[in-house]
C-alpha cells in the first residue's frame, strides 16, 4: 500500500506496461480472415481484443469492490480500501496504454473522439490517485465497463461482418440492458452526488463540468446505439457520378 500510495505514476506505467504485453500477446490468438484482409480492421481487432480484457478485468473488480465495502457507493469523496485505490491505477495503466496506441499507430485523427475520452478519464483518474480523493467515485464511474463488454463484442462482431448472427441478436439485447443499467446509471448517480454534495466538494466545478461532457457524448452514443441496432435507416443506393463511394471504416464505426 505505501508503493502505491508514493509512486502512482510508476504503477501506473507498470499497469500500462502490462496491458502492452497483453496486446501482444493476444496476437496469438486465431483472427476472422475477413479481418485479417483490412489494415484498419486488423488493427481495431487487436485494439478491441485488449480493450476487452480491461472491461472484463476492471468491470468485475468494481462491482466485487462495492459488494464487499459498501461504504464505496456511500462516500465517493474520501472512502477507499487498498484494492480500489490499485483498480485505479491499473484501469488509468489500460487507458494510458490504449491513447498511446491510437496516437502511435497512426488512428488519432480517425479515433479523436475516443481520444477525448480518454484524456478526460486520466485527467479525473490522475487527480484521485494523486489528491487520494474521489477513488470511490473512480471505481463506480467503473461500473461502466462492464457495459462495455457487450459493446466491445458488439465491435468485434460487426468487424467479423456477423451482424445477422444469432450472437449478435443476443448481444445486441444485452449491450441495451447493460447501457441502461450500469452506463447511464452509473453516470446519472454520479452526477446527482455531484450536484447534492456541490457545495462542500473538492473542485466540484471542475468534476461537474467534466460529468456534463462525459454526459453528452454517452447519451450521443447511445442515440447512434439505438439507431443503428434498433432503428436502422434504409442503406442509400444513390450513386455520384455514376459510382458508389461508402465512407471510410473508420467514419462507419464512429457513427454506427
Amino acid at each position: 500500500m505505501e508503493v502505491l500510495l508514493n509512486h502512482p505514476c510508476a504503477v501506473v506505467l507498470v499497469c500500462a506496461l502490462l496491458f502492452r504485453v497483453a496486446h501482444r500477446l493476444l496476437q496469438n490468438l486465431p483472427v476472422p480472415k475477413v479481418v485479417r484482409g483490412e489494415e484498419f480492421r486488423a488493427w481495431k481487432w487487436k485494439n478491441l481484443s485488449v480493450s476487452l480484457v480491461h472491461s472484463l478485468l476492471t468491470g468485475a473488480w468494481a462491482l466485487s469492490c462495492v459488494l464487499i465495502y459498501p461504504e464505496t457507493v456511500h462516500n465517493l469523496h474520501s472512502y477507499f480500501v487498498p484494492v480500489s485505490y490499485l483498480l485505479v491505477c491499473v484501469s488509468t495503466g489500460y487507458f494510458v496504454q490504449d491513447a498511446g496506441d491510437i496516437i502511435l499507430t497512426g488512428h488519432a485523427r480517425g479515433s479523436w473522439e475516443f481520444l477525448v475520452h480518454h484524456t478526460l478519464v486520466i485527467w479525473c483518474f490522475g487527480y484521485a490517485l494523486f489528491t487520494k480523493l474521489y477513488v470511490s467515485g473512480v471505481v463506480v464511474a467503473l461500473f461502466v465497463e462492464v457495459n462495455s463488454v457487450t459493446l466491445h463484442l458488439r465491435l468485434m462482431l460487426k468487424l467479423a461482418e456477423q451482424m445477422s448472427s444469432p450472437a449478435f441478436q443476443v448481444n445486441k439485447m444485452l449491450n441495451l440492458f447493460t447501457y441502461v443499467f450500469f452506463r447511464l446509471s452509473a453516470q446519472g448517480y454520479l452526477t446527482w452526488y455531484i450536484v447534492y454534495n456541490y457545495s462542500w466538494l473538492d473542485h466540484a466545478s471542475f468534476f461537474l463540468a467534466a460529468m456534463v461532457l462525459m454526459n453528452g457524448m454517452i447519451l450521443i452514443y447511445f442515440y447512434r446505439l439505438l439507431r443503428a441496432d434498433f432503428c436502422p435507416r434504409p442503406k442509400r443506393t444513390g450513386t455520384q457520378n455514376g459510382t458508389h463511394k461508402p465512407a471510410p471504416m473508420t467514419q462507419k464505426f464512429l457513427t454506427d
